[in-house]
């Protein structure tokens, strides 16, 4: 299992952008990133750091594998 590395919620966002993420709306410090082909909804928080259970429930929820989510960053 790949190891992910300490991120903020920015630039995970970022990288979903890359893997055709879009945003959709946001709620406070939270932002709802969207994906048509092949319908994918993710919550990112926008904070400093996120923890690396929450990076990879996001990853997991995208669809991506986590080698692929890295290439994006």
């Amino acid at each position: 299992m790949t190891k992910l590395p300490r991120i903020s919620g920015r630039e995970c966002i970022r990288a979903l952008e890359r893997a055709g993420f879009y945003r959709k709306r946001q709620a406070g410090s939270h932002v709802v990133l969207r994906r048509a082909e092949p319908f994918a909804q993710v919550v990112v928080p926008d904070h400093e750091e996120l923890d690396r259970g929450t990076l990879r429930a996001i990853v997991r929820q995208t669809g991506l594998s986590v080698d692929e989510f890295l290439r994006l960053l």
